[in-house]
């Protein structure tokens, strides 16, 4: 039996499977999209979106596409991860010295919690495309950290706690474009400012929807099994990128090993808000709630660079997808560096 070692969250959002569902053990909220255009003043567009359970609902870090083209990071709230209310202004982020710090943008937010800190990673300028990092107690103080890396990098993924005594970092090494390469690496560091023992994860392939590139998606839930990471892989068609995701267990003591990793998508586009919209083609996982008493699983997820989707499925279901059509490369299973 898969268990998830994580708090027990019984109000996250959830909606049973439907009859004769097959092919995936994720399936989709029918009132999708739950987050639609112009949710907001002055911007036309809110997804790849970070969301977390706090007080008595939840709390988000959403990518606010503006009306003028600028990614910017906004606060939400909600009573039940559902219908979201938003801060009219962009997130108030300030330096060490309580000066204001705001990016010059920033879009693909993750939000997590280690030690009773909330930490947003995003990617942003920072003299060409990097990681930005900043941390919470309140949500109402936002404190940046140094940025972890210099440019280029995307993707940006903490772990939920600390492994070896240091914190982890996922990211995805990307270029000044629309990175043509991309494999998932993994970095540490005793304090979030200093990042070193770089390891590969894993890389593109072991199947069509991951050919072109993979990155990291929401922050990987602990389980029995070892740390179940969802993460997005690009396919490049004849009628350009689709976007899809799937998913993977990584060794709980050495997380650069990969255990399994399914060589089917777990989601992909399929509905009209995934389909249509300003980037076609986009299912885009920045968020996943687990409930360890039920094992039930909420995926927040970006829908063609135009809106919010959520999906649901129940840990065991979907370990075990991913254990029974796992394919493995040889650079999935060893430590990570040469």
């Amino acid at each position: 039996m898969v268990k998830l070692i994580c708090p027990d969250a019984p109000n996250i959002p959830w909606q049973d499977k439907p009859a004769g569902f097959a092919n995936s053990p994720l399936w989709r909220y029918s009132g999708n999209p739950v987050i639609g255009r112009n949710p907001h003043k002055d911007v036309a567009r809110i997804f790849n979106s970070a969301v977390l359970p706090w007080e008595n609902g939840f709390i988000g870090v959403f990518r606010g596409e503006k009306t003028d083209g600028v990614p910017s990071l906004y606060l939400g709230r909600s009573d039940d991860g559902i219908k979201w209310s938003f801060d009219e202004d962009r997130i108030p982020f300030v330096d060490g010295e309580g000066k204001p710090f705001i990016p010059v943008y920033a879009y693909d937010p993750r939000l997590v919690e280690v030690e009773g800190a909330y930490y947003i990673i995003w990617c942003q300028d920072f003299y060409g495309a990097s990681l930005g990092i900043a941390k919470t107690e309140d949500f109402k103080t936002f404190t940046r950290l140094e940025n972890p890396f210099i440019p280029y990098n995307r993707n940006g993924v903490l772990f939920p706690r600390k492994v070896n005594g240091n914190y982890l970092l996922m990211s995805r090494p990307s270029d000044s474009g629309h990175t043509p390469f991309g494999d998932i690496f993994i970095s540490e560091s005793p304090d979030l400012v200093f990042w070193g023992k770089h390891r590969h994860v894993m890389g593109k392939g072991g199947g069509w929807w991951q050919d072109l590139k993979i990155g990291g998606g929401p922050a990987p839930i602990e389980t029995s099994e070892g740390w179940l990471l969802f993460y997005h892989g690009v396919a490049n068609t004849c009628n350009g990128y689709v976007y899809s995701f799937g998913g993977a267990l990584l060794d709980i003591d050495n997380p650069s090993i990969v255990k399994y990793r399914s060589a089917n998508f777990l989601l992909t586009p399929e509905e009209w808000y995934e389909e249509r919209g300003f980037v076609p083609n986009v299912v885009f996982p920045c968020a996943a709630l687990g409930d360890a008493a039920t094992g039930r699983i909420a995926i927040y997820y970006g829908a063609a660079d135009s809106y919010v989707g959520l999906c649901f499925g129940y840990a065991q279901e979907i370990v075990d997808f991913v254990k029974e059509r796992s394919k493995l490369s040889e650079s999935d299973t060893e430590l990570g560096i040469r």
